[in-house]
């Protein structure tokens, strides 16, 4: 998963979100920026009962009454998701090019835009992806 810190980048860089069923995401700025929130149509916690481990399915939560505008969230995309909206931004590209490898060190994302070869190294496969995102997001804009 890519860190807060890229997923505001992406947002600010203009990567839209259309929320979807099991998408996650963060609320930074309201003291919750280490808690990841996916979105679900039920609500299951693990509790302990009878010092047993115990799946509990909620009806509601604390939450259940409040509201927030997506506007203050940060999605953080998982890797298919960053790679359908990075092929999805290629294809407007001549010859479009993608190409991902990995070796112990971490993860290398290659790419061709309007003819220009470019490559971004990360950590993992998502960040990769990510890196590359924001290069298009970016060259988009000029």
């Amino acid at each position: 998963m890519i860190s807060i810190d890229t997923a505001r980048r992406l947002k600010t860089s203009g990567l839209e979100w259309q929320p979807k069923l099991n998408d996650f995401f963060a609320i930074p700025e309201r003291y919750m920026d280490d808690k990841i929130f996916v979105i679900s149509d039920m609500l299951v916690t693990i509790d302990v009962l009878q010092n047993m481990q115990v799946v509990s399915f909620q009806g509601a939560s604390e939450w259940a009454l409040d509201s927030l505008v997506t506007d203050e969230t940060v999605w953080l995309p998982r890797e298919e998701q960053l790679r359908e909206v990075l092929m999805a931004a290629l294809i407007e590209s001549e010859a479009p090019f993608l190409r991902l490898t990995s070796a112990l060190s971490g993860c290398r994302c290659e790419i061709s835009y309007l003819g220009n070869p470019v490559a971004f190294e990360a950590k993992d496969a998502s960040e990769a992806y990510a890196a590359a995102l924001l290069y298009l997001l970016h060259a988009r804009s000029i």
